[in-house]
């Protein structure tokens, strides 16, 4: 099969096993649905990113985007694999430093921190607190003098680099939310180099996420060597690191049984696939070979580059079990003389509460029957979710082509049989919610010995109602 994976997802005796453990029996031990991650995928995806530091000859920082999936275990494993990490908010700062990591291991981003959040970030002397407007710059100079601090920063900019991926994730558009225009974070390095409470230590952008072209982070890194220059010029500040962010693909599409059923341009962003190492060293070289031209080069004597990967850590670390519950079948009318078809219904007990992005962004996640693995999947059916949504569908309900009009299973599924998603690991549990009364899953970690430990329980009636009065 072409979605399997050597030493990670395989077929034996028919069944799916991840780590070499039988999903069939996680799925009865610990029920459905039930996310299952491994560890040793997690420390392969984060060495593949580190094959980076490779390529340059400056420090790389790598931190991973903690918003992609951040329950403590998963953290700890990530922080075990020798990665440092990115947060987003308040709570996920927390997170970081509850599973132990070092104020100098965290970068925290955001575009609306509140000022206990700022006081946490200050406090515990984070790497970088990543700056989204002058506004919040100011905020957080206040809040450094009033704690007697002096605040580490980066200046989140603007660089308007369209890229192919998913409108959701573009994030580098001047119609974006995110970040300041270039000139506005140039004036603060001239107002503020001096200040007694601020480190400007270095500039940020980030691109999107699920990136289908690596010239995306070449163009990025001009963008980010000239702002350099201009800094330097202005201001004599040689900055201590340059944050390129995350974005790097994951393939969705290994499997090719829907590819053709995709437009073209969601087809390249799902099937997108490249060394993440390669576009970095393009992308150096290149801004090297610019700041020499411009005989700037010394500016990158004593830098750092950050990058801030989640997806491509966890995505396909994480695969979702899910068992068939209901089935039926209907006709559908044809629009000619021809008798009508039949379509064949399985529902699931996996919905978009916690497959958020199937129904926001009409992500695919491949499907296959975890039972019958090696079986022929060449029959179509209908899949949804338990929710009580119309939209709570597997296929493209909408007639727009973003998502195959039916998934292929073998033959004769029916209710019990247990379904595995792949390649889910990312933004699924981390956006999921409780909608309809619906229990939160547990999740299974196959460490790194290939032995499986329950990280998450799976939310009871209380939890339902945990925080109500």
């Amino acid at each position: 099969m072409t979605w399997e994976i050597e030493r990670f997802l395989e077929i034996k005796n028919s069944r799916l096993h991840i780590d070499g453990v039988d999903t069939v029996e996680l799925a009865r031990e610990h029920g459905t649905p039930l996310f299952v991650y491994s560890e040793s995928r997690i420390r392969h995806n984060i060495e593949r990113l580190k094959k980076a530091a490779s390529f340059i000859d400056r420090p790389l920082k790598l931190c991973y985007a903690a918003k992609a999936m951040s329950t403590l275990g998963i953290l700890r494993a990530v922080k075990d694999a020798g990665s440092d990490i990115e947060v987003n908010s308040g709570g996920e700062l927390w997170k970081a430093l509850k599973v132990g990591f070092a104020g100098e291991e965290i970068n925290y981003n955001g575009n609306s921190k509140e000022i206990w959040e700022l006081e946490l970030a200050i406090s515990n002397d984070v790497y970088a607190i990543q700056v989204d407007s002058l506004y919040e710059l100011s905020l957080i100079e206040e809040t450094a003098k009033r704690l007697g601090k002096k605040a580490n920063v980066s200046l989140r900019m603007v660089p308007e680099i369209k890229t192919g991926t998913h409108s959701g994730l573009q994030t580098a558009l001047v119609t974006s939310k995110f970040g300041m225009m270039p000139d506005e974070a140039f004036h603060a390095f001239a107002k503020y180099k001096d200040s007694p409470h601020l480190n400007l230590n270095g500039i940020h952008l980030h691109i999107g996420s699920q990136l289908p072209e690596s010239q995306a982070y070449v163009d990025a890194f001009r963008m980010l060597t000239d702002s350099m220059m201009r800094i330097f010029d202005a201001t004599g500040i040689k900055l201590k690191h340059i944050n390129l962010g995350g974005g790097f693909p994951v393939n969705y599409l290994r499997d090719g049984l829907h590819k053709n059923e995709f437009p073209p341009e969601q087809r390249e962003m799902f099937s997108a696939d490249f060394e993440p190492a390669d576009a970095v060293s393009e992308a150096w070289n290149e801004a090297r070979q610019f700041a020499r031209d411009c005989e700037a080069e010394h500016l990158f004597d004593e830098l750092t580059l950050l990058l801030e990967p989640g997806r491509s850590i966890i995505a396909d670390a994480g695969i979702c079990l899910t068992t068939v519950r209901n089935q039926k079948s209907r006709p559908v009318p044809t629009t000619d003389h021809r008798p009508p078809t039949t379509d064949h219904w399985l529902l699931t007990d996996a919905g978009f509460n916690i497959l958020l992005s199937m129904e926001t962004y009409k992500w695919y996640y491949h499907l296959i029957s975890a039972k019958r693995a090696d079986d022929a999947h060449d029959t179509p059916y209908k899949l949804a979710g338990p929710l009580c949504d119309g939209g709570d569908v597997y296929f493209d309900h909408e007639g727009h082509g973003r998502l195959p009009d039916h998934r292929l299973l073998p033959a004769d599924m029916k209710p019990g049989d247990i379904l595995a998603l792949l390649n889910c690991g990312a933004y699924s549990l981390a956006q999921a919610s409780q909608y309809n009364g619906r229990f939160l899953p547990p999740v299974v970690l196959i460490n790194k010995n290939g032995e499986p430990e329950l990280i998450r329980r799976r939310d009871d009636l209380k939890d339902l109602i945990a925080s109500d009065l």
